[in-house]
Order: structure tokens, then C-alpha cells, then sequence
């Protein structure tokens, strides 16, 4: 099906900019050397200008005379230019941020924002769009096209499009605003980690701490200065690969409490305070719900979603918390008695620096297992080897390393996707280790669309990974612990969501689905790094080449589900603290101390501990560094473990490396994005509708 194309061949001045700008370069291979701060300005000008103008072209149709592609063709290829240069931009800032980046983007951003949420609110391009979802030729789409036509008309109903001139101009105001606070709200917690370290010059304070950790903190003390080979120091830091071994293995009581208390005033504390950001956010999205005539912003987020709803979302939380809350009573009570027993003290709750350092006490006591064990076993470039190998086997997916193009970074890697054929699906990049210009955590983005086209050829795709995984020390590789291996198929997984795409409209392709979906294809992976056919593929000890033993398997696989009920517990109560704060707003808006009325109300699902442990909040970048994100929205990684668990029964029943599995799994879910209803699309992979008793099964909650 041809569309109107409104693009930059009329214009020499563009199209010279277009060559000239590499934000505006339409390559596929990007040239990040040439992508300077002092280029944004202009590339996101330009590039707005031409978005703008493809809209008033769809806007200023004769109503009488609109097509399928005059109108919802032409939208989805508007903004095309302006998409692939602000990601760049946005991306740049995410991995290698700069005050001349930082100010560049933070200028542009009201700007982008302002026509973002405009589109949705344009009344003219909402009566062309309106204009031939009324007409015969519209009953007539079928397929995908039914269903661009059906999400499109949802998505601007969704943002206002039915509002009064009143309400359209003030949701579009408020849009801009809550870009502004959020992004703020990213950079408090991104500044406030990074203004932090912890310098040890005494060795004897670092027992316990494991020789990866000792080295790693030793090399980050040289590079900082802070430390020579003649007088060693031990440098440490609120990233979570320096953090994280500290507070599991560190014997010193008082260094884990310093690095504790540090950790949890992140966004709590001037210059970085997020306290009345989160006010401010969750005042202007309780304000966009009362405009959209919903009761809360939940509503407007799940209305579409697999949930359909706060109440149902909540429930299905209520659900997921009394089954565990037994089994979390009995976690908490056995913590405390082992405790109790080494130290001689009377049966109490931990001080919150001590939870992490006794849960992996009594793991080893319980399962003579210390998960530093297997640490020898996963070098990074054997998981990556290994997870690539693995696809191979399942779903006939080649990886190759890229020999030609640019890097942001020079620890990143560019690798190709291509079919058994040889067709060339996708290229991504693999970003895994810390830096301070850098976010933490781990996450999958996209810069580049393809799938199949208009003339019949298909476009490859292009995405990556990031991650702040345990870097390497002293020229050594990088040894991961299972749960970053876990992390790295988790956001491969969301990979290959985006580069098996075959939608052919672009908004429906890959992740763009249901959020509560949308880790369904993250979440499986990780299953495949608790089997031991899959682990012999790739862990192998980085000095001898020796597979796992079965001995130190069988550990992980028995110590797997140790506090599982502690475990689900705290994603039960980031989900539910996260849809209260969006379901019932006006109370914390108006509660003196927010921190403290959120701890109330979602204690039963908290470790108890002495003194009481701040929430999160004030660093939950999940949802409150971004307008949406996934504000009202993170259950879906607990919905989503329901799908995962009940869904991989399938390949555990048919074989772990099927192929037929595998490739129906990608013929029927993973290349089918939204192009259908995310339950029609689950049904269509397993038969039926999924049952949750998997997942139980799988955390030891249920037998």
C-alpha cells in the first residue's frame, strides 16, 4: 500500500542540512565521533520544521477527500526525521552525559515535548483523521491496518483529542511541564550517585570483601587518583557493582552502614532533593487525568493495558502478596533467629545494612553455596558468546561482530542479526560496564525501525543494550555474578522484541506493545540461565575452560528460590506503592511527610528492620524520571513473570533448545509486536489462557 510522502526532497536547504548534521543523517551506521553538543540546537530546529510541515500538509486536507494514506500513513511518517535525531540526543544523554550535553538537551526538550504532545491535540489533524475513520473505505481495512487505524484513534482519545480548546491547550502546557520535572528528577539521581565515594586506606576493613571486589575497588581508587601502587587505597561508590559486593560480603558493620545511609539519601538530599519534584509530578498527572475525565492517572495508563485497570492491578498485587505473606513472615522470622544465633543477641529486625550481609550468611549455611563462586564462570565475553549461541540453537538467529562502524564508547560492541538465509534482520550495541556520565541500571532502546516496507523490501532494524555490569580490573575479563547474567538475557530478550519486528507499521512494531507485555520477551530469557543445557553452552571458568561443576550447580539450583518469598514481597510493594501514589494521589499530595505516610501504607510488604528503611521513592527513576515510563505501570514486571513462567512450561515440555518451539514462539509473539491484541497473541503461542500457578510453582510458593 503507497503512502503520501512528505519528506525533504522539495527543500535543497534541508536536504543540505540532512547531509550536513549527523543528528539529521538518515544512516544506518551512525558516526557518533560526529555527534557534538553544538549541533543539537540546529538539528532539532530543523528537524521540527519539517515535522511541523508534514503535519499541517495532513492537517490542511480537504475533509472530503482524505485516504487511509493521506491521513494515518502520512502521521506515522511525519515526524520519521525528528524521531531517529532526538533519540540520538536523548540517547547521548543517557550514556555519556556532559554539562554541554546536558544543557543542549535540557534546552530542546520544552521544544520536542511542546510538539509531541501537540500532535494528539491538533484539532484540525484529529477532523481528517476522524474524517476517514468515518468513511466506507475505512470499514474496509483489515489486519494490521484495522488495528493502526483502531490504536491510533485510542491514542488520541487517550491525549485529549475530544477536549475543549481549554483543556487541549492546558493538557498540551502541562505535557511540557512534566518532561521539564522529570528530567530534573533523572539528573538528581544520577548527580546524587555520583557525588559520592567512599575512600578505605585501612586493608584490614575490607575482610570479607571478595578479590574481584577488592580489585576492581583498588583499580577504581588508581584511575580517580586516590591511590598508587605504593600506597594502596580502596575506592567505592553508589554504583551498583561497587556497592552491590560490599554490602553482601563486607564483615565491617560500620562501613556497610556508611555506604547504606549514603545510598538511601539518593534524591533525599540538597542540591539532588526529589521530595517536591515527586509532588509536583504526581500533582500535574493528577491534573491530565481530571482533564481526561478519569478518576486517576492509572486509568488513563491501564486502559489499554492487560490489566485494564488501577483496581484490577491492585488486586492482582493483593493476590500475589497473601500468597507470599506466610512464607515472607516465615523469610523474616528465620533471618532474625540466625542471626540471633551467631551474634548471641536477642531475636530482633537488622538494621537495614545488615539484611543483604545475614541473607547471604545463612544462604551459605543453609546451601554450603556463595554465589562468588560462580562468578569464575561467567566472563563476559563467554555469556555473550553463549547467549548468541543459544539463540542459534532456538531460534535460528546469527550473530556476527560488526567490522565497520562507530562506537559512543570504545568498551562498546556493534554486532549484526541476520537469519539462517543470511538475511540481515538487525544490527544493536552492547554497552555493559559503568561510567560516570552514565545512568544506572540496565535497559534495551531502539534507534531505528525497520521491517518490512511499502515496496516490498525489508529494512533492517537497529537497537541496543546497556548495563552497569561488574566491569573488568587489571586487564582481566569482566566476571559477572548470575544475576547480571540473568540481566544481560533479560534486556536481550527486549533485543530481539525490536530486531524480529515484521509489522510493518512502524508504531506497531517490536516493543511498542501493552506494558504489561512488553517483559514477557525479557523476563523468558532469563530462564534459560537456570538450565544446566543451557549454561554448558557458555560458563566456563575463565582461567581453566572447566564447566560448571555439578556439585556448584546443584547448589544454584537449591539455594534458587532461598527468600523467594522475600523476593516477591519487594516487587509487590515497588508495584504498590507506585499505583497507590497514582491511584490515590490527593493523600499523599496532601500527607505532611509523603515518605512516611507511603511507608505506612505498604508496610506489611517490608522486611521489618531497625531503624526503618526509607522507600525508594525518591529514586525510582522507573517512575518518575520520564513522563509516563512506567508510572501506574510497574507491576507489569510481576504480571509479566506470571506469562514468562507459564509460557517457558512450554519449552521445558517440548525441549529447551526446539526449534519449532522457538520458531513458533517467533512467528507468533515475539515478531508480531502490536498488531494484534497482547492476550489474542499469548492465546495464539500457548492454546490457552496463562495460568499463574507456573510461577508459584517456580518461586516455591506453591507445589
Amino acid at each position: 500500500m503507497s503512502r503520501l510522502q512528505f519528506d525533504i526532497g522539495g527543500d535543497p536547504q534541508v536536504a543540505c542540512s540532512v547531509q550536513n548534521n549527523p543528528f539529521l543523517n538518515p544512516e544506518f551506521e551512525i558516526k557518533w565521533s560526529a555527534l557534538t553538543p553544538d549541533q543539537i540546537e540546529t538539528a532539532i530546529d530543523e528537524a521540527l520544521a519539517l515535522a511541523k510541515a508534514n503535519v499541517d500538509s495532513i492537517a490542511s486536507q480537504d475533509s472530503a477527500r482524505v485516504t487511509y494514506e493521506s491521513t494515518f500513513l502520512a502521521l506515522e511518517d511525519a515526524s520519521e526525521t525528528l524521531d531517529h535525531a532526538w533519540g540520538k540526543v536523548a540517547h547521548l544523554q543517557s550514556v555519556a552525559d556532559s554539562p554541554e550535553l546536558r544543557d543542549a538537551h535540557n534546552k530542546m526538550l520544552p521544544k520536542v515535548t511542546a510538539f509531541s504532545s501537540g500532535i494528539h491535540l491538533n484539532l484540525e489533524l484529529w477532523k481528517r483523521l476522524e474524517a476517514f475513520a468515518n468513511t466506507a473505505a475505512a470499514n474496509e481495512l483489515t489486519g494490521v491496518h484495522r488495528r493502526f487505524l483502531e490504536e491510533t484513534l485510542a491514542d488520541f482519545r487517550q491525549a485529549g483529542a475530544d477536549l475543549p480548546d481549554e483543556k487541549r491547550n492546558r493538557l498540551e502546557a502541562l505535557q511540557g511541564e512534566l518532561a521539564q520535572l522529570t528530567q530534573k528528577y533523572s539528573e538528581n539521581v544520577l548527580d546524587a550517585t555520583n557525588a559520592w565515594e567512599l575512600i578505605v586506606t585501612d586493608e584490614s576493613r575490607l575482610a570479607g570483601l571478595p578479590a574481584h571486589g577488592k580489585a576492581a575497588a583498588l583499580s577504581s581508587a588508581i584511575e580517580k587518583e586516590k591511590a598508587t601502587d605504593a600506597k594502596p587505597a580502596w575506592r567505592f561508590t553508589l554504583q551498583q557493582p561497587s556497592m552491590g559486593p560490599l554490602t553482601v560480603y563486607l564483615e565491617d558493620d560500620a562501613l556497610r552502614q556508611e555506604m547504606w545511609e549514603a545510598a538511601s539519601t539518593i534524591g533525599g538530599k540538597d542540591p539532588h532533593d526529589n521530595t517536591d519534584l515527586i509532588r509536583k509530578i504526581l500533582v500535574l498527572r493528577a491534573e491530565k487525568a481530571e482533564l481526561l475525565g478519569k478518576p486517576n492517572f492509572a486509568e488513563i495508563q491501564l486502559e489499554r493495558r492487560m490489566a485494564k485497570s488501577g483496581t484490577k492491578a491492585l488486586a492482582f498485587l493483593a493476590e500475589m502478596e497473601a500468597r507470599a505473606a506466610s512464607a515472607f513472615a516465615a523469610d523474616t522470622r528465620e533471618l532474625q533467629e540466625f542471626k540471633a544465633a551467631k551474634t548471641g543477641e536477642p531475636v530482633a529486625p537488622l538494621a537495614p545494612w545488615q539484611i543483604a550481609f545475614w541473607s547471604e550468611k545463612l544462604r551459605q549455611s543453609k546451601y554450603a553455596f556463595d554465589e562468588e563462586e560462580l562468578r569464575p564462570y561467567f566472563p563476559m565475553d563467554r555469556v555473550i558468546d553463549g547467549l548468541f549461541d543459544l539463540v542459534n540453537h532456538i531460534f535460528g538467529l546469527v550473530v556476527t561482530p560488526r567490522a565497520s562502524g562507530e562506537t559512543w564508547h570504545h568498551s562498546v560492541k556493534f554486532y549484526d542479526l541476520k537469519n539462517t538465509a543470511g538475511v540481515h534482520l538487525g544490527s544493536f550495541y552492547c554497552d555493559w560496564y559503568p561510567r560516570e556520565s552514565k545512568r544506572g541500571g540496565a535497559w534495551m532502546n531502539y534507534l531505528i525501525t525497520g521491517g518490512p516496507q511499502a515496496d516490498g523490501t525489508r529494512a533492517p532494524h537497529l537497537g541496543l543494550m546497556c548495563g552497569n555490569m561488574t566491569p573488568p580490573a587489571e586487564g582481566k575479563s569482566a566476571l559477572l555474578t548470575h544475576r547480571e547474567v540473568e540481566t544481560v538475557f533479560h534486556e536481550f530478550g527486549h533485543l530481539l522484541h525490536h530486531l524480529l519486528g515484521e509489522v510493518e507499521i512502524k508504531s506497531l512494531n517490536g516493543v511498542n506493545v501493552a506494558w504489561d507485555f512488553v517483559e514477557l520477551p525479557s523476563q523468558i530469557m532469563e530462564n534459560w540461565c537456570w538450565e544446566r543445557e543451557s549454561l554448558d553452552l557458555f560458563a566456563r571458568h575463565h582461567e581453566t575452560g572447566d564447566p560448571i561443576p555439578a556439585e556448584l550447580f546443584d547448589k544454584l539450583v537449591a539455594a534458587k528460590n532461598f527468600q523467594s518469598a522475600s523476593a516477591t514481597m519487594r516487587q509487590v510493594a515497588f508495584a504498590k506503592m507506585d499505583l497507590l501514589l497514582h491511584t490515590e494521589t490527593q493523600k499523599y499530595i496532601a500527607a505532611d511527610d509523603i515518605e512516611t505516610t507511603m511507608r505506612a501504607d505498604i508496610a506489611a510488604c517490608l522486611t521489618a528492620t531497625n531503624p526503618p528503611a526509607p522507600t525508594i521513592m525518591r529514586r525510582f527513576n522507573h517512575i518518575f524520571s520520564d513522563p509516563v515510563g512506567y508510572a501506574a505501570g510497574y507491576y507489569s514486571y510481576k504480571w509479566a513473570e506470571v506469562l514468562d513462567a507459564d509460557a517457558f512450561t512450554r519449552f521445558k515440555k517440548e525441549g529447551i533448545f526446539n526449534a519449532e518451539t522457538g520458531a513458533e514462539y517467533v512467528s507468533k509473539l515475539l515478531s508480531r509486536g502490536n498488531s494484534a491484541d497482547p492476550m489474542e497473541l499469548y492465546r495464539d503461542f500457548m492454546g490457552r489462557e496463562p495460568d499463574p500457578q507456573a510461577l508459584l510453582i517456580r518461586s516455591g510458593l506453591a507445589s
